[in-house]
């Protein structure tokens, strides 16, 4: 393994990440590479499905056999070793898919939303349903006030606000088609247009109803919004500007309005083109493909932190020179901005091991001094 002052490492990271990871006394650049769950199958070589159901006491067995690796090898626990009963699990809400009649099925690899219409007539009847639904009644099971109204009195807890959504784009070409939406832009904007609009009037209307179910007062809810929209790259800048920019740009004025509110948006594609019109949103926060690099972002995006740029596959594929490689590119390019927090530039999939996380410590250590 790497040589890496593993007490300094992480007393400097602490440093880093303060001020947004802008922090202009910061030692080193900030490591945001935490792992995930799923690579517990393939650092401990045990049999399972990292996206299929595990039950909670195998989970927390794989997990501390999981962390007892990691404290020897990067110095940090990392994964979680205590999860909520099912006891005290609210019952789970109807998801923005759902509403659009769109089935979420797993594959054995990965879950994934079916579509649920495909030429403009089926979309315009769609959208006729949708704008009739009483969101509440729909998203909500039939036991949430029992369940809510027991969990609070035995727990103390409540319904967890609604913060995070599948970004509009990759709804849209998952209910309606990658092509079909395409076409839909240019042939039939005035559709598109409603279709919009109407994915922004759920999200709100979600939003507002997680909100209040949580008892805050309109308005008074914590701000802080993130997207995950992969499939934004699919867009030209100027249909993503005339669809989906403003949805987030809603979303954001409502739920993020103050300066340090978190304006989140991922998508781990080639939609380096979409940069223009993603900085007119202030984000605080991003995480892009592997191909959009710092010195591009920040252009754009000068005081957005940059959550990349270490593509996925390399790190997965756990060649340390390579790993290393690309790390020491993106410190360079981060040294005059700073705001740069190292991860990879989309999930962290099982098979990456420990040993990388340390290549990654390793160069930051190495190349990614201040």
């Amino acid at each position: 393994m790497y040589d890496v002052d593993i007490e300094q490492f992480w007393k400097d990271d602490e440093e880093a990440h303060k001020d947004n990871c802008f922090n202009p006394n910061a030692p080193q650049v900030a490591l945001g590479i935490r792992m995930s769950g799923e690579c517990v199958f393939a650092e401990l070589g045990e049999e399972g499905n990292p996206w299929g159901y595990i039950p909670r006491e195998r989970r927390i067995e794989l997990n501390k056999r999981y962390n007892d690796k990691a404290e020897k090898i990067v110095g940090r626990r990392l994964l979680p070793e205590t999860f909520p009963l099912p006891d005290e699990t609210f019952p789970p809400i109807r998801r923005i898919g759902e509403v659009f009649e769109g089935k979420y099925i797993h594959n054995n690899v990965s879950e994934w939303l079916v579509g649920s219409c495909s030429t403009p007539k089926e979309l315009e009847a769609l959208l006729d349903r949708v704008e009739k639904i009483d969101l509440r009644s729909f998203i909500l099971p039939p036991n949430w006030e029992s369940e809510k109204k027991r969990i609070f009195e035995k727990y103390g807890k409540k319904p967890k606000l609604f913060r995070h959504v599948r970004g509009p784009v990759t709804l849209a070409t998952s209910i309606y088609g990658v092509e079909n939406l395409i076409y839909l832009i240019i042939d039939e904007p005035d559709l598109a247009l409603r279709f919009s609009q109407v994915i922004s009037d759920v999200i709100a209307g979600i939003a507002e109803i997680m909100d209040e179910e949580a008892g805050y007062e309109p308005g008074k809810a914590p701000g802080g919004f993130s997207f995950a929209d992969d499939n934004c790259y699919l867009l030209t800048a100027e249909m993503y500007e005339f669809f989906a920019y403003p949805i987030l740009k809603r979303i954001f004025d409502r739920w993020c309005p103050n300066p340090e509110d978190k304006r989140y948006q991922h998508s781990d594609s080639d939609m380096g083109h979409l940069l223009p019109v993603l900085a007119k949103l202030n984000l605080t926060g991003c995480n892009f493909g592997p191909n959009v690099l710092v010195d591009e972002i920040r252009k754009y995006m000068p005081r957005t932190r940059i959550d990349g740029c270490l593509a996925p596959f390399t790190f997965m594929s756990n060649d340390e020179e390579a790993i290393i490689a690309e790390v020491k590119r993106d410190c360079e390019m981060a040294k005059e901005s700073r705001g740069l927090n190292l991860c990879t530039a989309g999930s962290i999939n099982n098979g990456s091991l420990l040993t990388s996380m340390r290549a990654v410590m390793y160069a930051i250590q190495t190349y990614g001094r201040y």
